[in-house]
């Protein structure tokens, strides 16, 4: 069965291939400067693995090896980049291996601070390096280098003390009592001498530590400071807002407001560039650029996924490329499986109503999105999103293409109390809407004017209960609606009159429909699977299996698989014809979305407590897999989620110390032929050469030309003429170097090398017995394959009379032409091969 090899590897369908979405979390970044690329580089933590994205794109060039633990905190020097995981401490070369770890914290690590050739960690009870502190008096929260101190390192605690140590004497220096506020940042000035100081309570210090004196300090009503980072101003990040002040005239200069969504994990301005990079627990990285008037900032780049688990997700247009995933932030997005420059950020739903005195912008925010339909047919033309709210009756149009909310909000004209919308479906050919309500009602709407056409039932009701689904048709025929009274009916979809129902064996909680083979699959209260036929409009699989509530559900393209994601943490693939559990695999954390791409390459899954959508390989389109029915007792393996991984467009070298490039083969195996790559204008217009002469004869003589620098060598004589190169013997040993030297010629060039072999051209008859072995070398080695053919047609055509005259010479011409038609038959077999097996495939019907 396949549970043998899927006991021991977990599924048998699919494997992990890459998560979505993932940039940033609470962990403050690190910024690296690469003195050979002369760019920034930018570390972020995600999960047990680094991130590295180059400043100028946010393009993803390296993504580090996995760590046992979460990562808590990171820094980077010149050559290398450690992060804090747990009680140990790694190094990261290349910004990917590991190279040394360090041990010996007792507790949790969360301060890193790299030093010259030395690491200073720091844990919740004490900073090493000999250095002991008690946490009740001198609880460690910041620390930082001070420019020009030599050995110096300043800390600052959660009391609001601030100590200055050198650490190679481990000699306390110098105390400062502090700002009766616990220190939450410490940062290093343009000015030596002076830091910057953030705070608990909101307070911003510039002080000067060489005196001891305090220069200035502003104060911010948004809670402590997080992050500080100095340009020609100082900016306090909190809360996701970030302000600007003005060091010189002493007073706030500008202010972003709502930059994150939560607070700001660290900010870093780029030396000599007017630009601010920042991350944030929102899942954001963002690249902001100082050119606004009065000193502002405006969002230059950004990468950016979703800050709170997705809700939904589905695959949008035909090709596979896009998945949609609604999130519980209140955000749709749009991520691309293939470069995540194709991503696009939907927004927010918003309330459409002028914005009152006093009203907030959270305050004009749609709850999330609980349920969505798609479609890609009239998305050029109007709205091609409707999505229902959390709580809301009025369901949201959405504008792919422009990225934003629609003109829409669709809803009854007799809205019933405290009734909210769903379930929703777009028909296939995207003119109309159908919305299911927790009333009972099903309503159609128009996407193109919003108009209200109607609803299903005679008293305006088409289930006595909740609506837990409703589906239309290909043809826009059928309309099918199931509700928690248990029934599934079915509608015509222009009349809105009802044909017929079926009673369910329990409450439906969702619906799936394949249009193209008309299955609709239900999954129950009671935790199992039914399958319907719409044509016949009878049960025809039953399946059960899943211990928990079923959350999603997805078809194969063909209609042959039905994939299940349930509370269970298990995802569940059902071979619809057979009837049977084909392939079961478990997660860590429980799945609450899954699509299947309609190419049928890819499964994409969202879980709960996860911010990123992942996708899954289908190995039954790399090779055969081997699906046999799974017991009734089948224990599933894990499988671990896929990570990240970086694109192929973007991937550089990011260390100086990298030598080990990899260098492709001269030639994957002797029995295969080479092609040599040079430009076909090298080697395509040998035999033409008189031609192109008589074409490009000019029309006035030639004019003298200028006296020639002395380092050239001449021929002695009346005309002056320069000293060409001359050939020496070849040997099947010697082939590379002669070769290398053809190539280097140009058509005309290579002509008259050709032509002085002979003797009267200053050559020997040997020469031409060399040329004959080295064109024999080069059919043997099956390199340069092209170039061997065109230099030989050439060598022919000057000296075929004068070989004819030497036996040596046409004893060697014959074993060439063996070689070469036994070539040929090879060549001409194999590429029979290839057009019989490519002819077979584009006409059998597999």
């Amino acid at each position: 069965m396949a549970g043998g090899g899927s006991l021991a590897g977990g599924s048998s369908l699919f494997s992990g291939f890459r998560v979505l979405g993932l940039y940033s979390n609470h962990v403050p970044h690190a910024l690296r400067y690469h003195q050979k690329h002369r760019e920034f580089y930018l570390v972020t933590a995600v999960g047990k693995s680094l991130h590295t994205y180059n400043v100028n794109r946010l393009g993803i060039v390296s993504i580090s090896n996995s760590l046992s633990d979460d990562i808590t905190c990171i820094a980077a020097d010149r050559m290398l980049v450690f992060a804090a995981a747990g009680r140990d401490v790694s190094a990261f070369a290349r910004n990917k291996e590991v190279v040394m770890r360090y041990h010996g914290h007792k507790q949790e690590v969360r301060l890193l601070l790299p030093l010259g050739d030395q690491l200073l960690s720091a844990d919740s009870s004490d900073i090493y390096l000999r250095l002991q502190f008690d946490p009740n008096t001198f609880d460690v929260s910041a620390m930082m280098h001070p420019s020009t101190y030599l050995n110096k390192v300043l800390l600052g605690s959660s009391q609001g003390a601030l100590q200055l140590w050198n650490i190679k004497t481990s000699k306390l220096l110098f105390t400062f009592p502090g700002w009766s506020a616990g220190v939450t940042a410490l940062q290093q000035s343009p000015a030596v001498d002076v830091v910057g100081i953030g705070t608990a309570m909101g307070r911003i210090i510039i002080h000067n530590i060489r005196l001891d004196e305090t220069l200035m300090s502003f104060m911010q009503d948004w809670g402590p400071i997080s992050s500080l980072a100095f340009r020609t101003g100082i900016g306090g990040l909190l809360r996701g807002h970030i302000a600007f002040w003005d060091l010189e005239r002493r007073q706030l200069a500008a202010q972003q407001r709502h930059a994150h969504n939560t607070a700001v994990a660290a900010a870093t301005f780029l030396h000599g560039e007017p630009l601010l990079v920042t991350n944030g627990a929102d899942n954001a990285i963002k690249v902001w650029i100082f050119d606004q008037e009065g000193g502002g900032a405006r969002l230059l780049r950004c990468r950016q996924g979703h800050s709170a688990p997705p809700t939904a997700i589905r695959h949008h247009g035909n090709d596979g490329k896009n998945v949609l995933s609604a999130g519980q932030d209140g955000t749709l997005q749009s991520f691309s499986t293939v470069h995540e420059r194709f991503n696009k950020n939907l927004g927010h739903g918003w309330f459409k109503q002028k914005k009152k005195k006093g009203l907030s912008y959270e305050a004009l925010r749609l709850p999330a999105i609980t349920a969505f339909s798609s479609t890609a047919a009239r998305q050029s033309d109007w709205d091609s999103i409707v999505a229902c709210h959390r709580g809301r009756l009025a369901t949201t149009t959405w504008n792919y293409q422009r990225c934003t909310m629609g003109a829409h909000h669709l809803q009854p004209p007799s809205p019933h109390r405290d009734a909210i919308a769903t379930a929703v479906d777009i028909t296939s050919c995207g003119n109309f809407a159908v919305i299911g309500s927790s009333c009972g009602r099903v309503d159609v709407y128009n996407l193109q004017s919003g108009l209200h056409r109607g609803c299903y039932g005679d008293d305006e009701k088409a289930h006595r209960g909740v609506v837990r689904g409703v589906a239309t048709d290909t043809l826009n025929q059928l309309t099918l609606t199931a509700g928690s009274d248990s029934l599934l009916r079915f509608w015509r979809f222009k009349t809105r009159k009802q044909e017929e129902q079926l009673k369910l064996n329990a409450a439906p909680a969702s619906m799936m429909l394949h249009r193209d083979s008309g299955m609709l699959a239900l999954s129950l209260d009671d935790f199992t699977l039914l399958v319907v036929d719409i044509e016949t409009r009878r049960v025809v699989r039953k399946f059960a299996g899943h211990h928990g509530n079923i959350n999603d559900m997805t078809f194969s393209p063909d209609g042959r698989w039905l994939v299940t994601a349930a509370m269970d943490c298990t995802i569940r693939t059902w071979d619809l014809p057979s009837g049977c559990l084909v392939d079961c695999f478990l997660v860590a954390m429980a799945p609450v979305g899954v699509s299947m791409s309609p190419t049928g390459d890819f499964l994409a899954t969202a879980h709960v407590d996860s911010l990123g959508v992942y996708l899954w390989t289908n190995k039954s389109l790399c090779g055969p897999v081997g699906l046999r029915p799974l017991p009734a007792d089948y224990q599933p393996a894990v499988e671990t989620l896929p990570g990240v991984t970086a694109d192929e467009s973007e991937q550089e070298v990011t260390s100086e110390e990298v030598d080990d490039v990899y260098q492709s083969a001269d030639q994957l195996g002797v029995e295969l032929v080479t092609l040599s790559l040079l430009p076909e204008s090298r080697w395509k217009s040998l035999l033409h050469l008189d031609d192109i002469k008589r074409k490009n004869k000019p029309v006035a003589p030639p004019v003298a030309p200028a006296a020639a620098p002395f380092f050239l060598p001449t021929v002695p004589g009346l005309t002056p003429r320069f000293t060409a190169p001359t050939l020496q013997v070849l040997s099947l040993r010697a082939v590379d170097r002669p070769l290398r030297l053809l190539k280097d010629c140009g058509p005309s060039a290579l002509s008259v090398e050709l032509t002085c072999l002979t003797s009267e051209g200053g050559g020997a008859s040997s020469l031409l017995l060399a040329f004959i072995q080295m064109i024999d070398s080069m059919l043997a080695s099956g390199r340069d394959f092209d170039l061997a053919h065109a230099y030989l047609a050439l060598f022919l055509k000057l000296h075929l009379f004068s070989l004819s005259q030497d036996s040596v010479a046409m004893a060697a011409l014959l074993r060439l032409s063996a070689r070469l038609e036994a070539g040929w038959a090879e060549l001409r077999a194999s590429f029979n091969q290839s057009l019989c097996l490519l002819s077979y495939t584009k006409s059998a019907l597999l």
